[in-house]
């Protein structure tokens, strides 16, 4: 037999083993070096990366808007909120690829959707057959598209309806159930939800929520997955205004425009007119209107104020600058000399820094005479005579202010103008408030003339809502507070996410002060100038202004009152501005008081404030305009020696020399400093 041969068998040397040791351990190290790297990053940039990747992934992904917050009144009345509406979006590439669906479907489309076309969805199909966005219609109510949806949804019906070729992509539009209701005060959106004016814009922040995304992509098993981020809605805000009162002040100037439309001159019945009205104890703006107002669910439409013709005539600048025109606040985007609603102020100066008592006793002689012969006249060129404190309110007297104002000093009476908050921003939440500070005087500036027309309201300028606040002050006890809008802020679920409590800025006058001057403005209202204001069985209180606007040659005027309720504890202001009516002589304050009396009327009721006077029964002939002996009117009946009415401050009469030519130039160097440094209020 033949022997086998023994095989050889290798060893393992050690050095093979070490190798191997060395390489396996390498390996290993590297492993869980690269597991360890991938824990780092999914633990610090997991969510990073996640985005990235569904990022990329084009399949399906659309964005969830938000819904903007709403905007109420105090009692809850939606004021402006968004409306949800439905784009009807076509998926080229599903519907294409099912071609017995193709026909059905689009006959279904076309019959839901009237403005649809066949031929026209048909040539997009094949111009874009890869296209998966493509917009059919836009801005469809939820009503308009459930015929469709009902469709999709009978599959045993409407086999061939491919519902997946066609989805609705919802969005919100912005819409305002009052229309013009304080339409400068809550103001609109442009695109994109921006906030263009009023409310909108101040709170523009607010009111934005965040947009959700929701991804679809494919899965490592090329399954169809998706991911939502769900989107935050914008916060609601409540504000302070009550639509009941707005709505009266908006029904009272409307029909005060009517009835003086087309009175004197073919036109409007003012140039604007105005009304503000709060609560003196703490800021609250109960009412904000102005005319004219627009319709804020179309803000450029201009055809209710001009002709085709006239807007055929304009550049879309000339346009752009009406708009503006027509946006504006004139509450707190304006400014005028306010008049002798003034001369409260500058009797509280007195009082305040001991320089009056209140006992004084002036004698107003008609004028005033400073050096270069300039004469400054009162009201009544005759002259009052003896004139107190309280009856040169009463009276309006011009004489008995610059008297006083001269005795107060122009330290003391700056620096009170300043403490009343002229010349600066009350910052209320607003936007566009109006700068004044280069049209007041200082105290190197002020010369004694200044002095002199500055005591009853003329050469400087002020706002609305700075002079109503302040005006507060000095029937509340003294307390300035910050004129706001807005009370309240809730979140989308309704929860109270922030109240804005009431701020007071400074004390302007002591509660003494305050006092004395509510005797005197109740009188003002029962007994003076201001009587016309008063509503039959409420004590109220309030002054009146009526100033000449410039050029003065133009001989128009703005008209103001400004009073409150019940005389003794004010519970409501009421400030009524109207500038330029449109009468032959327009120097008369009545208009303002008949405003202010007609808002009242129901405002007071309203308010659950009672009479706390005896009802004084009215002779049932005796109407408004009555006429006089001799055929005058009785509204602005001129005196028995042929004076203008108490309380016409007019320039043309109260100075003999050229004066007002020092604060025109003032006015006109003001203009051109606010146009240089911002655009126009809503300018997109």
């Amino acid at each position: 037999m033949r022997k086998r041969k023994k095989r050889t068998v290798k060893k393992f040397h050690k050095k093979m083993q070490k190798k191997l040791l060395v390489e396996f351990l390498f390996i290993t190290v590297v492993l869980v070096g690269l597991i360890g790297r991938l824990m780092y990053i999914e633990y610090t940039s997991g969510e990073k990366y996640e985005k990235i990747v569904l990022s990329q992934q084009e399949y399906n992904s659309r964005t969830i808007p938000y819904q903007r917050g709403d905007i109420v009144d105090t009692k809850g009345t939606v004021l402006a909120t968004s409306v949800d509406v439905y784009n009807v979006i076509l998926d080229c590439k599903v519907l294409n690829q099912k071609e017995k669906d193709k026909n059905d479907t689009i006959d279904a489309l076309v019959s839901c959707f009237p403005d649809l076309n066949k031929d026209d969805i048909l040539k997009e199909l094949e111009e874009h057959p890869a296209s998966q966005y493509t917009v059919l219609a836009k801005r469809l109510s939820y009503d308009e598209i459930q015929p469709f949806v009902q469709m999709q949804a009978d599959t045993e019906k409407y086999p061939n309806i491919n519902g997946n070729a066609v989805w609705f992509e919802k969005e919100y539009i912005r819409n305002y159930p009052y229309k013009t209701l304080a339409s400068s005060l809550i103001g609109f959106v442009s695109s994109g939800n921006v906030g263009t004016t009023g409310l909108e814009n101040y709170y523009n922040s607010t009111l934005n929520g965040v947009n959700g995304r929701q991804y679809g992509y494919l899965n490592s098993d090329n399954n169809f997955e998706k991911t939502i981020k769900d989107p935050r809605d914008g916060n609601t805000v409540v504000t302070t205004v009550d639509v009941n009162i707005q709505s009266v002040a908006e029904e009272k100037i409307a029909e005060f425009n009517e009835k003086h439309k087309d009175g004197y001159v073919e036109g409007p019945g003012t140039l604007h007119t105005a009304v503000l009205i709060m609560n003196p104890q703490n800021g609250e703006v109960l009412a904000m209107a102005d005319y004219p107002s627009f319709d804020l669910n179309n803000p450029r439409d201009l055809t209710p104020f001009y002709t085709e013709e006239e807007l055929a005539g304009k550049s879309e600048e000339d346009k752009m600058d009406l708009l503006n025109q027509l946006w504006g606040n004139f509450c707190v985007n304006s400014t005028f000399e306010p008049g002798s609603t003034i001369k409260p102020f500058t009797v509280a100066t007195g009082l305040e820094t001991g320089k009056l008592t209140g006992n004084e006793v002036y004698i107003c002689d008609g004028e005033q005479v400073f050096p270069g012969d300039i004469h400054i006249h009162c009201v009544s060129r005759a002259g009052h005579g003896q004139e107190t404190v309280e009856k040169s309110l009463m009276d309006s007297c011009n004489d008995a202010l610059m008297q006083m104002a001269e005795t107060i000093g122009i330290e003391d009476f700056t620096t009170y103008q300043s403490i009343f908050g002229f010349g600066e921003k009350t910052n209320i939440d607003l936007p566009g408030e109006a700068r004044t500070d280069s049209l007041m005087f200082t105290n190197e500036t002020m010369k004694p003339i200044d002095l002199a027309t500055n005591s009853f309201g003329q050469s400087f300028n002020c706002s609305m809502i700075q002079l109503a606040a302040s005006f507060a002050s000095l029937v509340n006890g003294g307390n300035l507070y910050q004129p706001h809008v807005v009370k309240k802020i809730l979140d989308s679920e309704g929860n109270t996410i922030e109240n804005i409590r009431p701020t007071v800025l400074k004390q302007t006058v002591s509660k003494n002060t305050s006092e004395t001057l509510k005797t005197y403005l109740k009188a003002v209202v029962a007994e003076g100038t201001g009587n016309t204001a008063k509503v039959n069985g409420y004590s109220m209180g309030g002054k009146t202004g009526t100033a000449q606007k410039r050029p003065v040659e133009n001989k128009k005027y703005l008209l103001s009152f400004v009073g409150y309720a019940p005389a003794d504890n004010p519970q409501v202001l009421v400030y009524v501005v109207v500038d330029e009516p449109n009468v032959e002589d327009q120097a008369h304050s009545n208009y303002a008081q008949e405003l202010a009396k007609n808002i009242m009327e129901e405002v007071l009721p309203y308010m659950n404030l009672y009479p706390d006077e005896a009802v004084i029964r009215e002779p049932e002939n005796q109407g408004e305009g009555q006429e006089g002996e001799e055929g005058e009117t009785g509204e602005g009946q001129e005196g028995e020696e042929g004076e203008k009415p108490e309380d016409s401050l007019v320039w043309g009469d109260i100075f003999e020399d050229g004066y007002e030519d020092d604060f025109d130039d003032k006015l006109e160097q003001e203009q051109e400093r606010e146009q240089e440094p911002e655009p126009e209020q809503g300018q997109e």
